[in-house]
C-alpha cells in the first residue's frame, strides 16, 4: 500500500497522531541563497520556558536533534532571554556544532540592536548565530528607523561584516506592505519570515503577496503561525494536521513550529515526514471552506484591524504557534 492510501485509510487521516512517522528520515531544504541546509521543521523559541520549566525545554530541544531537527528559532525577547539561555545550556557539551541557530532582535537603533546581539551570544553561549533577523517589524514607522541614518539595519550589516552573525533577514506578521516596503529597499537581506496559514489568504496575505516575491530574490522562506497563534484551533476552523500540511504544502523552506511537549513535538514531526504536499485541488477546496469564517484579524489576532490602516496590534509574537 502508498504512504498516501495508507494515511487516507487510517485513523492518521483524520489528525489522530502521526507520532509512529516521527522516526523517519527528516525532509531538509535549501534555505533560499544562504547555503544553509535546515530542517524543514524548525523548533520554535518561544514556547522555550513557557508553560514548562527548563528542564522540560531542555528535553524537547534534546528529543528534536534525535528527530533530525537542525534549526532552532529564538529571540531576544522571548521570556527576558531566557529562551536564549535554555538554548546556551541545552546546547553545551558539543551539541552547538551540530545545529544551526536563530535569534532575533527587535530594537531598531544600531547601539541597542548590537546590544542585544551581545546578550544573546553570551546567553547562548556561542560566537556567532547562522542566521539574525530583525524581529516583529509591524508598522511603516519601524521601518523608518530600521532604514534611516542609526538605524538597526546597520547593526545587522556589521554584526554579518564582523563575523558575528553567518547571515540576516527580518521578520514580522502585521501588514505584507510592512514586509514589501523592507524587502525592496535593501537588497542584502537573506532571509523573511512571516505567517503561513490556511485563513491567511483572506486576509492581508503574505502567502499571496509576499511569499512569491521572496521566491523571486532567492532568499530563504521561512513561514511561522501555521496555527494563527492558536486562533485556527481554537475557532474549530482546522485541526492542527490541517494547518501543518497547508503550510508545508507552500513554497517555504522551513516552518518555525512551536510545541509544548514531546508528544506534540513527535506528532508535528510526524505530519511532516509522512507528508503528501497537497495538490491544488485539495488546496482550493480548503480554502474555499476557510473563507467561510471566521477570518481576519479576530483570529489573526496579530495582523492590523480590518478598516483601521493606522491601527496594529503590540507586539505578541510567539505566545502560541
Amino acid at each position: 500500500m502508498q504512504r498516501r492510501q495508507f494515511l487516507q485509510t487510517t485513523p492518521l487521516a483524520i489528525g489522530a497522531s502521526y507520532a509512529a512517522f516521527a522516526e523517519g528520515a527528516m525532509p531538509m531544504a535549501k534555505l533560499g541563497r544562504t547555503g544553509l541546509t535546515v530542517s524543514r521543521f524548525t523548533l520554535g523559541g518561544a514556547h522555550m520556558y513557557w508553560r514548562k520549566d527548563e528542564a522540560e525545554s531542555i528535553r524537547i530541544i534534546h528529543r528534536a536533534m534525535d528527530l533530525g531537527v537542525n534549526f532552532f528559532d529564538s529571540a531576544a525577547k522571548y521570556h527576558d532571554g531566557r529562551s536564549d539561555e535554555i538554548y546556551g545550556v541545552a546546547l553545551s557539551g558539543g551539541r552547538r556544532q551540530k545545529v544551526l541557530l536563530m535569534s532575533k532582535a527587535e530594537k531598531r537603533d544600531k547601539e541597542s540592536a548590537m546590544a542585544q546581539l551581545e546578550n544573546t551570544l553570551r546567553r547562548m553561549k556561542t560566537d556567532y548565530l547562522d542566521l539574525w533577523q530583525c524581529h516583529e517589524v509591524v508598522t511603516q514607522a519601524e521601518v523608518d528607523k530600521i532604514l534611516g541614518p542609526g538605524g538597526s539595519l546597520e547593526a545587522f550589516v556589521l554584526a554579518k561584516k564582523q563575523g558575528k552573525v553567518r547571515h540576516i533577514g527580518f521578520t514580522g506578521h502585521a501588514d505584507p506592505e510592512v514586509h514589501l516596503r523592507l524587502l525592496r529597499s535593501f537588497d542584502g537581506w537573506e532571509t523573511v519570515q512571516h505567517p503561513v496559514n490556511l485563513i491567511d489568504p483572506h486576509y492581508l496575505s503574505f502567502v499571496k503577496n509576499v511569499l512569491p516575491e521572496v521566491g523571486k530574490k532567492g532568499w530563504g522562506r521561512i513561514g511561522m503561525k501555521s496555527n494563527a497563534m492558536g486562533g485556527i484551533g481554537t475557532a474549530k476552523i482546522a485541526t492542527i494536521t490541517e494547518c501543518l500540511r497547508f503550510s508545508w504544502s507552500q513554497s517555504i523552506d522551513t516552518l518555525v513550529s512551536g510545541v509544548e511537549t514531546v508528544d506534540q513535538l513527535e506528532h508535528n514531526v510526524g505530519v511532516l515526514k509522512s507528508l503528501e504536499k497537497m495538490p491544488p485541488a485539495e488546496i482550493t477546496k480548503i480554502l474555499e471552506r476557510t473563507k467561510q469564517g471566521p477570518v481576519g484579524s479576530g483570529v489573526e489576532r496579530y495582523k492590523r484591524k480590518e478598516n483601521a490602516a493606522g491601527t496594529y496590534p503590540a507586539h505578541q509574537d510567539g505566545v502560541a504557534d
